[in-house]
């Protein structure tokens, strides 16, 4: 196994941004993006394991997320990061045997990367938020709503003020509320690092806000921000935490129904919650890596 040591960090430009990434191994791309609240190193398991399978493993911290540049144009909505991903796709010397991973805010970046331009990616993987149809549904339950109190508080004003607090202890909450029992310590001190500077907190809360509130929207994306919420043409892998306590599993286990492209299939994962891929690394990892392999 390569060694978590191994794991370099290296800078590059694409589509106007100023990425910093975190690299192992070569051959064909593995392009992985993080979600909220959460950095690059989210990673830190799966990239070894992907670089032993011969692939060239790299994890961008997303636009706004320190050390990657804020945002020239403002732009974070969840389709943006799909851009980015074909962005970094070029930037990078990938080619039609890549493969595209994505958890969280990071899993609607994937599913519009892989939509946006289809032929860059060869399998699609993601995790803890379903693809588009299912996720429209969730929000017609109660159950679904009471879990996502946190989406429509961050949109108002209160938000810039609670979010950073008291050493950023609301975003540990979340950590714990989403994945119990998990030590989420190290993880949440990675976030903090990414916050670090002027404008880095507005940009993670801009997601939401230019996501839920279309008039924010550039008319610009439209395509993109639409691809965000499609089903990829390629064959795809999605996972959940069975604990989950951010997206209902109830809901999630409906993600099959809709993934009709040869291939694909849908694993919920025991013993975990929202951020699977480091709860459950092993289990995690040997699925992401059968899939690729197929």
């Amino acid at each position: 196994m390569v060694a978590y040591s191994n794991i370099e960090q290296h800078s590059i430009r694409a589509g106007g941004i100023d990425f910093s990434y975190l690299s192992v191994g070569t051959g064909p791309l593995a392009l992985c993006i993080h979600g909220y609240p959460d950095s690059a190193w989210t990673w830190r398991h799966l990239l070894p394991d992907l670089a032993d399978a011969g692939f060239r493993a790299v994890a961008p911290f997303n636009r706004g997320y320190a050390p990657t540049s804020l945002a020239p144009d403002g732009r974070y909505q969840a389709g943006v990061l799909g851009v980015d991903a074909n962005a970094l796709h070029a930037a990078l010397g990938g080619d039609s045997d890549a493969v595209l991973i994505g958890h969280d805010w990071g899993a609607m970046g994937t599913y519009a990367g892989a939509v946006l331009e289809p032929d860059n990616w060869r399998r699609v993987v993601a995790a803890a938020v379903p693809p588009g149809p299912v996720v429209a549904g969730a929000f017609m339950s109660y159950d679904q709503l009471r879990l996502s109190w946190y989406m429509f508080f961050q949109l108002t004003p209160l938000a810039d003020l609670v979010v950073p607090a008291d050493g950023f202890e609301f975003i540990s909450r979340l950590w714990q509320d989403w994945s119990p029992g998990y030590d989420c310590a190290e993880d949440v001190t990675r976030f903090v690092d990414c916050m670090n500077g002027d404008g880095r907190v507005d940009a993670a809360l801009a997601y939401y806000r230019h996501t839920l509130q279309p008039e924010l929207q550039h008319p610009e994306l439209e395509t993109a921000q639409n691809a965000a919420y499609a089903v990829p043409p390629q064959p795809l892998l999605y996972l959940h935490g069975r604990n989950d306590g951010c997206m209902r599993a109830e809901i999630a286990e409906t993600s099959g129904s809709v993934m009709t492209v040869a291939g694909s299939r849908a694993v919920m994962v025991d013993d975990a919650g929202h951020f699977l891929h480091l709860e459950r690394p092993e289990v995690v990892n040997a699925e992401i890596l059968s899939f690729l392999a197929g």
